[in-house]
């Protein structure tokens, strides 16, 4: 038997005063002039982030707004993985999963519940699962790579909660975690949805590949070396950088609004797309929790794991597949898709990025309700 248990955010007030003081406190560093995005993080966006952070930013009614959507937690192989769980409205409903990625969190998905649980213009609804992947967020402080995480999130849907079988969704790591799902227990997931499919990783037979795919492959081999010095870092020494950015929540900021600027679907405005509080509480999720290190700590996990025998959600997935992609993502080809995954619809998007559930929930919502609605469990 598994013991549920009701959770609720309470963040010690201690907790904020002295968050409160370390942000009076920031040692700044030097900044190149007019450095804008070209360096990092801008520094002139930075420091006024950090004193709306400051001054401003209420922890206490997103804390209250978050404890609205029934949250538990439940202790699985070992493992407490903390899960917000809504049940939609209706007899035409569905069990879906939704797995998030890094650098955000459940968070991502919670602008999506309601659109989703009780849609205005479908007959159909879910019972939606968001967990909290191990490491992130208030899920143990433990680091597992994609697979076994996969295998926790399956004995949730089908041991803890009693859906047989169930849909499963996911963007960035958690598209990872939803493929390995779909290679694992094919028998209880009879479709998937995605808004990426993963990336060319330099082990691919490039004689094999379209002109489209070595276009494609040349896109992300020329983005590791322009950006993707995280993933790097994340992948080898993570611990070296966790220090860092559990001890300085400016540090922290810097690190996660890059990739939110850089992965975003906007004009040079973040703020078009994600307001302060968006961003702001994403950050509090991880600063609160003291999970950044344990939760970049899985970029290695899933390294090691690879390199030492491979990871279920490289291989191909048979089930079918939904995707969604956002002009914000890298633009893969219809083919890399396929090489991937079973291509069950693939659509084009106009407008979002990366954190597409969190920019455009409506968009993402009617993908969903689109792609799901037409199947059956």
């Amino acid at each position: 038997m598994y013991a549920i248990k009701p959770f609720k955010i309470n963040v010690p007030q201690e907790v904020l005063d002295d968050l409160s003081l370390r942000l009076e406190h920031t040692r700044w560093t030097d900044e190149p002039e007019n450095a804008g995005w070209n360096y990092g993080t801008n520094p002139r966006y930075l420091r006024d982030l950090a004193a709306y952070w400051q001054k401003d930013y209420d922890w206490r009614r997103h804390e209250t707004e978050i404890n609205r959507h029934p949250q538990f937690k439940v202790e699985i192989d070992g493992v407490t993985i903390h899960y917000v769980h809504v049940k939609g409205k209706g007899k035409d409903k569905s069990p879906l999963l939704l797995c998030h990625g890094w650098p955000d969190s459940f968070y991502r998905f919670l602008k999506v519940l309601p659109l989703i649980t009780d849609p205005a213009k479908s007959a159909h609804s879910f019972d939606v699962v968001i967990p909290s992947i191990p490491g992130f967020g208030f899920s143990q402080q433990i680091a597992m790579n994609t697979d076994k995480t996969a295998k926790l999130f399956h004995k949730l849907m089908v041991e803890v909660l009693g859906y047989s079988n169930y849909f499963a969704a996911g963007g960035d790591m958690g598209s990872e975690i939803t493929k390995s799902l779909a290679v694992q227990f094919t028998q209880n997931i009879p479709a998937i949805h995605l808004t990426d499919v993963g990336y060319p990783n330099g082990s691919e037979d490039w004689g094999t590949m379209s002109p489209a795919e070595q276009e494609f492959g040349q896109v992300i081999q020329r983005w590791f070396f322009a950006d993707g010095a995280f993933n790097m870092i994340q992948s080898t020494k993570p611990q070296t950088l966790g220090y860092a950015l559990n001890d300085s929540p400016v540090g922290l900021a810097s690190w996660m609004i890059e990739k939110f600027y850089a992965w975003s679907d906007h004009e040079g405005d973040l703020e078009s797309c994600l307001t302060k509080d968006d961003l702001i509480t994403q950050i509090m999720i991880y600063w609160v929790g003291q999970s950044i290190n344990s939760s970049i700590r899985t970029y290695a996990e899933n390294a090691r794991a690879q390199y030492s025998g491979g990871l279920k959600s490289s291989q191909k997935v048979e089930t079918p597949t939904g995707i969604s992609l956002f002009p914000k993502e890298a633009q893969f080809p219809m083919e890399w898709a396929e090489r991937k995954v079973r291509v069950a619809n693939f659509s084009v998007m106009k407008k979002g990025g990366h954190f597409a559930a969190m920019e455009v929930p409506e968009v993402f919502a009617n993908e969903l309700l689109g792609f799901f609605g037409a199947r059956r469990l």
